[in-house]
């Protein structure tokens, strides 16, 4: 069998996922990180897991290289948001099939793509790049409050928050431009996007080749921060609604040339129609393809995967059921003692998973993005209301003594 080598990984959610759809689909998977002991999964599945510098491509093409020499390389990629564009130069060096590493770079920088989503009439809110604190004041002087102030290339929510005075926009702009290096160490440029807050409902797309597979409801925490707290799939829309989710997403995702792999594509809809907040060059996180899976059959995660080894794509069948998964946050920041109740939440009906991310002794810092969840529920049945409310029931029985 050949390999399907991976730049680094998501470390939360799907990452496991990829390295077993790589298997179904007869590879080898090696997984090529700074520090493997950021990747517990790797070793738990018995993925060979090789140590090098993933931010200097030269080294990645010289290891790659022995690898292909060895057993022959069926592709390469990446489920790691820093790390997709990397893992495109790569495979362009070696022949394989990869997206456009430059539409990754302006996808990745969020003041780009904004400009290019207005610039084919996407509707967008409106927005103003900033790289110091004098730009992110003026900006949202001209925007108006209250605003949201993100990194120009983050990730996961990390950084995302709602400023509702000048004194908010400043500290938190001052924070995010401070940083030299984001979560995986790479080195950030200093800038922030300062961004029009559109309250109404929430959602997202998910395209494969540039095809609409499925639109999920999002269940978010309130403001300032934006953690992800829930998803149900598929989304209660009437069909109105539904069309215009996917059509202004199909735009989106052809202006920013992301119709070869996968695009996660965030909306807001309200009262005048759907914005775009953001598209990623991804797959959704937080479980959502583990959710279009449980409702139609389609594992999303094994058709990317087919993608990257130039395979085809096999399309989404009729709907069948419905997905829904709540995360679990602790009430406050401390060491966590122990996560109670975690059999009787696994005897709701409907629920087909319940999982923790932390053992117990753990330190808990609540950050006000994804690193805050530490468990999960996830139900599946032919209800919505039954999906949904059996999440809700199982998370309920949950119970984490933080000390």
């Amino acid at each position: 069998m050949s390999i399907l080598a991976f730049i680094e990984s998501n470390t939360t959610g799907t990452g496991r996922l990829f390295l077993r759809a790589a298997r179904a689909e007869r590879c080898i998977p090696v997984l090529i990180a700074r520090d493997r002991r950021r990747y517990p999964c790797a070793q738990e599945e018995g993925v060979r897991v090789i140590e090098a510098d993933t931010s200097d491509e030269a080294e990645l093409i010289a290891l790659l290289c022995d690898i292909d020499a060895e057993a022959g390389l069926a592709g390469i990629t990446s489920t790691s948001d820093y790390f997709i564009a990397t893992a495109a130069r790569v495979a362009a060096h070696f022949g394989l099939a990869a997206p456009s590493p430059a539409a990754i770079d302006r996808c990745r920088d969020k003041a780009r793509q904004h400009a290019r989503l207005r610039e084919f009439g996407v509707p967008v809110p409106n927005a103003i790049s900033a790289g110091n604190v004098a730009q992110a004041l003026a900006a949202a002087v001209a925007i108006g409050l209250p605003a949201v102030v993100k990194p120009a290339g983050g990730s996961g929510s990390v950084g995302v928050r709602l400023c509702r005075s000048i004194d908010e926009v400043e500290v938190h702009a001052a924070t995010l431009l401070a940083q030299s290096a984001n979560e995986r160490g790479l080195a950030v440029r200093p800038a922030v996007l300062v961004q029009a807050f559109v309250e109404a409902r929430e959602f997202s797309v998910e395209t494969l080749a540039g095809e609409v597979i499925g639109i999920t409801a999002k269940h978010v925490s309130a403001p300032p921060t934006f953690v992800e707290l829930g998803h149900d799939f598929p989304a209660s829309l009437g069909t109105a609604e539904a069309r215009a989710l996917a059509d202004i997403t199909r735009a989106a995702v052809a202006a920013l040339d992301l119709c070869w792999g996968a695009a996660h594509t965030e909306l807001r809809l309200g009262l005048d129609g759907p914005c775009v907040i953001e598209v990623n060059a991804r797959l959704a996180g937080g479980f959502i393809p583990e959710l279009i899976r449980r409702a139609t059959g389609l594992d999303p995660i094994r058709e990317l995967v087919r993608i990257v080894l130039a395979r085809p794509v096999r399309r989404a069948p009729p709907l069948r059921g419905h997905a829904s998964i709540r995360f679990l946050v602790p009430p406050r920041a401390g060491t966590l003692a122990a996560v109670e109740g975690v059999p009787a939440a696994a005897a709701v009906e409907g629920i087909c998973d319940v999982g923790l991310y932390r053992a117990p002794g753990s330190p808990i810092a609540l950050a006000g993005d994804f690193h805050d969840r530490i468990g999960h529920v996830i139900a599946a049945a032919a209800s919505a209301e039954v999906c949904r409310g059996g999440a809700e029931r199982a998370l309920a029985l949950l119970t984490p003594t933080i000390e």
